[in-house]
């Protein structure tokens, strides 16, 4: 499929084009701000609710300006300079943290609608996408991104001159690189159904209830969830800020305004990556569309994609509140020897199918029964395998 392109950026460009993109950035911009207010007082009441406590209650009606007190309190703080910090790199990291996170969303569609039109919609007379950018690579730019925000956890680590936050920064750049590479992985499974990079791509392909949640077999989807909880450092796999282990982690001599920088990054990333894994597999604003040609095209979809997005924001509390945190060798087996080798095997499935598809001399129904057969036999005898080591290690004295 041909990736849709932006109309508004198709022909000449002129001081209207800009100032409408420019409009589209500064409502993205206030949205993410507004979400992760949200996303802070949420996380707090529902945390508490389920821990039968009463969470904040004080500031505002049923404490929903919290965050904003909690961000105005750590603006009017000192803001601390270690002595042994490179001082630029120091100030540097917070923002290699936080600005990716916004670039991702910014390729997210978040309204339009794509199960009978084009998903375009009209803007100040001009016809445009529900997006900031709908660049040919839209996924890929997304794992830029994600990739560029391991630098802003490691240089805040390395700049700070502690030997703290370094093996904390370290211990998290690991951890982000290793499911980095199983979220790829499953990204790939979307690319190959949806045959574009295009991000407004995937989610026309998802039209019609088309969505890559079941087209791609579930597995996928398991994987980047897992995977994308891991990246962000949220729970059950925030060891970098393991309270019994490395202090605060790489972000230990930060304070105030910075501090609240990567305060301000983690939940911004917590709603950008719901906000991607709705579109790569619950066909991001697509849903079901009655009512006048405004209601299909304004009100429907975006109340849809933002349906989806507050589930995914839910499920991350819900991880939060209630699952263990893992212990670091159980994390990076978990990573190495089980996500990765199940999202390189399944997409190698997904592939034989296309192929099979493709071609009538080749047995649809028999390479999806022996791809399965295959993968699971494979991961059976996989974890068969990690059991065996672990008993070794117990009889020889090394425990987990």
């Amino acid at each position: 499929m041909t990736p849709l392109v932006d109309p508004l950026l198709s022909g000449p460009i002129g001081l209207q084009e800009i100032l409408v993109v420019v409009f589209k950035v500064v409502v993205a911009f206030a949205f993410l701000m507004v979400a992760v207010m949200f996303m802070v007082w949420f996380e707090r009441k529902l945390i508490g609710d389920m821990q039968n406590r009463i969470g904040p209650n004080r500031a505002g009606p049923w404490g929903i300006l919290q965050t904003l007190a909690d961000g105005v309190k750590l603006f009017f703080k000192e803001d601390l300079l270690p002595d042994n910090a490179d001082r630029f790199v120091f100030k540097l990291a917070p923002y290699l943290a936080l600005i990716p996170a916004f670039l991702i969303f910014t390729v997210v569609p978040v309204g339009g609608n794509y199960s009978t039109g084009d998903g375009t919609v009209s803007l100040f007379g001009e016809e445009t996408l529900l997006q900031v950018a709908d660049p040919p690579v839209g996924v890929l730019f997304v794992l830029a991104m994600s990739s560029v925000a391991v630098y802003g956890v490691m240089l805040a680590g390395w700049s700070s001159g502690s030997k703290y936050p370094l093996l904390g920064s370290v211990r998290a750049t690991a951890q982000m690189i290793s499911y980095e590479a199983a979220l790829s992985l499953s990204v790939l499974s979307v690319i190959l159904l949806s045959g574009t990079l295009s991000t407004s791509g995937i989610v026309a392909e998802q039209s019609q209830w088309n969505w890559n949640l079941w087209l791609t077999g579930f597995i996928p989807f398991a994987i980047f969830l897992i995977s994308g909880t891991a990246e962000l450092n949220r729970p059950p796999f925030d060891l970098v800020e393991a309270e019994q282990e490395l202090v605060g982690g790489f972000h230990t001599e930060y304070s105030a305004v910075r501090f609240a920088l990567f305060f301000l990054a983690e939940f911004m990333n917590t709603v950008t990556m719901s906000a991607i894994i709705v579109t790569l597999f619950l066909g991001g604003p697509n849903g079901p569309m009655f009512g006048p040609e405004w209601l299909q095209s304004w009100v429907l979809p975006s109340l849809w994609f933002f349906l989806k997005l507050f589930v995914f924001l839910f499920v991350f509390v819900w991880f939060r509140a209630t699952l263990p945190r893992f212990r670091y060798d159980q994390l990076m087996d978990m990573g190495w020897k089980l996500l990765i080798p199940a999202a390189l095997g399944w997409f190698l499935i997904l592939a034989g199918i296309q192929v099979a598809s493709d071609n009538d001399d080749i047995n649809l129904a028999l390479v999806v029964i022996v791809g399965v057969a295959i993968f699971f036999a494979g991961m059976g005898l996989l974890m068969l395998a990690m059991r065996s080591s672990r008993r070794q290690r117990q009889l020889s004295g090394v425990t987990d």
